[in-house]
């Protein structure tokens, strides 16, 4: 029946395709039905695209382990051709992709069909997805509060039962902190491991990456190897998997050393909430055989903060520039929100010897994150990916008091960008949901976050597979249920 389908994962609905026992079209048809019904009460989407689908499946040919499956992007930076792809942002309303970027050509061979586009903040500038365009994108937990930023209608969506995986970008967290919040799986990859282009071959300097949020391991697993790997005009690429990533679900991982690691760089500490999970996780991973051990690297927190706010600020200032001289009319601050428009105008004034400086800092982290796992001889780090539960919705919207917003974020998901300016592999994974409160009945996820060397997804997914087989997180289904 339609209850037993949404709890199937993209490759179990493929096989149904595969099988005839269900058409591309049914599926499509099941998944615009459920996206309506979420988006009236999360509105976790940009845009609904279902003719463009439809034209996708009239023309035959799908084919690949994901044939026929119902998909969508983020809308930020991966246009689907023919589709809208705004940004979150009043200045790019009107604006249309003129073709698929490569990542959603390597989408299109493994056979997924595109239908719609996932709310982001403006150009995923913060970690909550509310934006003046498009509102405020509810957490399916608690409708009161935050589905976590930038790929926040992602993860609402996949939690909510809309459909199993999303795509989901991330430049400071966006994919780990909205799988958190919406308990859901997200894994970042390594710098330099999935395309970008075809226009650019890196986001942010390199900080910010591409992949998906799903309900389990293996569709993340399967879809990072069918999109993963060089480009045109790659300047560099991440260590090539020395087997297929979904292979490392067959089996456990080696017996583990994994190093607790609490306090962020920037001095905070996890709040009663994420301690608790964090403890939790701790005593799973050591009842499965690891070691845990209580370390972390000594990073500058202060510094590492300051180089990636010039680094997204210089960005996106180029970027609008850009934008501007394209249409012949330069974008003015009340096309772009408040704390949007700052970070332009901190763009343009800072000295450019500042983005050197800033490069310097991230290359010294990186640096200093795999000198410490060597020296402890430690494969892993275990952080939480939120220092406390979904914020209510507002403290962290580009719209808020800059001060309070800025602080709100310092505070919520440290760990997370510390992966963007090292470049190396992350995931959040639903380990850990708070006590039920009057407007979250089951109980607020919070995820527990995982960092390996570069290049080092294979691990990372061999642990998660194991995890998801001890502590099983599929079966929970928020409140705002839509499957």
């Amino acid at each position: 029946g339609g209850t037993a389908m949404t709890e199937m994962d993209g490759l179990g609905q493929a096989k149904l395709v595969r099988d005839k026992q269900v058409t591309a079209s049914a599926l499509l048809d099941a998944a615009v039905s459920r996206a309506q019904k979420a988006q009236a009460r999360i509105n976790c989407f940009a845009a609904l695209f279902p003719d463009l689908a439809r034209e996708q499946i009239a023309r035959g040919g799908l084919e690949g382990p994901y044939a026929g499956v119902p998909f969508v992007t983020k809308d930020l930076a991966v246009g689907v051709k023919g589709a809208p792809l705004t940004g979150g942002s009043r200045a790019y309303r009107d604006v249309v992709s003129a073709d698929d970027t490569t990542l959603v050509k390597r989408y299109r061979q493994a056979g997924l069909v595109f239908f719609g586009s996932t709310t982001t903040p403006e150009f995923g500038l913060t970690l909550t997805t509310e934006s003046t365009l498009y509102g405020q994108t509810r957490n399916p937990w608690d409708l009161t509060r935050i589905a976590g930023g930038s790929s926040g209608g992602a993860a609402a969506a996949v939690a909510a039962g809309v459909l199993p995986v999303a795509q989901a970008s991330d430049g400071g967290g966006s994919i780990r902190i909205p799988a958190a919040c919406c308990g859901v799986f997200g894994l970042k990859p390594s710098r330099g491991r999935m395309p970008m282009g075809p226009s650019r071959t890196e986001g942010w300097n390199g900080l910010s990456t591409v992949h998906v949020v799903s309900r389990t391991v293996r569709d993340s697993a399967a879809l990072l190897d069918l999109t993963q790997g060089a480009e045109t005009g790659s300047r560099y690429i991440a260590t090539p998997p020395a087997r297929p990533y979904l292979s490392e679900l067959d089996r456990d991982p080696k017996r583990l050393r994994i190093a607790l690691w609490r306090t962020a760089p920037n001095g905070t500490k996890p709040d009663a909430d994420a301690t608790a999970g964090l403890e939790a996780t701790a005593k799973l991973l050591e009842s499965l055989g690891h070691v845990v051990v209580e370390a972390g690297p000594m990073l500058n927190g202060e510094a590492l903060g300051k180089a990636g706010l010039f680094t997204i600020s210089a960005n996106i200032a180029a970027q609008l520039d850009e934008y501007g001289a394209a249409r012949g009319r330069q974008v003015t601050d009340d096309e772009i929100e408040p704390v949007t428009a700052g970070m332009v105008r901190l763009g343009r004034t800072v000295p450019m010897v500042e983005l050197a400086k800033a490069n310097n800092v991230f290359i010294t982290a990186a640096i200093q994150y795999e000198h410490f796992l060597d020296a402890g001889g430690f494969d892993l780090t275990l952080s939480p990916t939120l220092h406390r539960a979904p914020d209510l919705l507002g403290t962290m919207a580009l719209t808020a008091d800059t001060q309070k917003m800025g602080e709100a974020v310092a505070g919520f998901a440290p760990h997370c960008a510390v992966f963007n300016h090292t470049g190396a592999p992350a995931m959040s994974v639903p380990l850990h949901w708070t006590a039920p409160t009057a407007t979250a009945p089951a109980g607020l996820p919070i995820g527990m976050m995982f960092g390996a060397r570069y290049g080092q997804e294979g691990l990372l997914l061999a642990l998660a597979g194991q995890l998801e087989r001890a502590a099983p997180w599929a079966h929970r289904k928020p409140p705002e249920w839509v499957g």
